[in-house]
C-alpha cells in the first residue's frame, strides 16, 4: 500500500457520520458527587475516558463521560453516551462483547439498541484504534462494577 492510499483510506475512515457522532457527545463531562467514577486509558494512543454514574436498581441511573480521545473513540463514546440512561450491567457487557467481534473478528454489529456502533464498521481494518473504540464501553463497566461493590458493602 503507498502512502497515499494509505492516507486516502484513512481519510474514508473518518466519514462525516463518524465525525458528526464525534462532534456531539451525549453527557459529555463529569457528574458532581457521582456513586462510581473509572478511567481507562489506551496504551497504544494514549486516549482516555473518564466515565462517572450512578447505579439505581441495577441500571445506569446517571451517567456523565470526559472523552480524550481520536474521532473513532469520541464517535464510540456519543453511541454509549446516547443509550446509556437505563441499561443494565449485563446490557453493557453485551453490546462491549458484540463490538469487540465486530472490530476484531468480524462479528455483526451490536444488537439494538448498540446498533448506532454499525459508522465504525470501516475501523475494523485499523487494529490500533480498537483500544480507543472500546475504552468507553470498559471505564462504564469498571464504574458499573465500582458502583455494585459499594452498593454491597453499604447493604453488608
Amino acid at each position: 500500500m503507498t502512502d497515499a492510499s494509505a492516507e486516502q483510506d484513512l481519510i474514508g475512515l473518518y466519514s462525516r457520520r463518524i465525525l458528526a457522532l464525534a462532534s456531539d457527545i451525549p453527557h459529555a463531562g463529569r457528574l458532581e458527587s457521582p456513586q462510581a467514577s473509572a478511567r481507562r486509558r489506551s496504551p497504544v494512543c494514549g486516549s482516555t475516558v473518564t466515565v462517572d454514574l450512578d447505579v439505581a436498581e441495577g441500571k445506569i441511573a446517571r451517567f456523565a463521560q470526559d472523552v480524550k480521545a481520536c474521532a473513532l473513540g469520541q464517535a464510540s463514546a456519543a453511541v454509549l453516551g446516547a443509550q446509556a440512561i437505563g441499561r443494565t450491567r449485563d446490557e453493557i457487557a453485551t453490546a462491549h462483547a458484540q463490538l469487540r467481534a465486530m472490530l476484531k473478528s468480524g462479528g455483526e454489529v451490536p444488537d439494538a439498541p448498540f446498533d448506532g456502533y454499525e459508522a465504525l464498521l470501516p475501523a475494523r481494518d485499523y487494529k490500533h484504534r480498537h483500544a480507543s473504540i472500546l475504552l468507553a464501553l470498559e471505564a462504564t463497566l469498571e464504574a458499573m462494577d465500582q458502583a455494585a461493590g459499594e452498593t454491597g458493602a453499604a447493604q453488608g
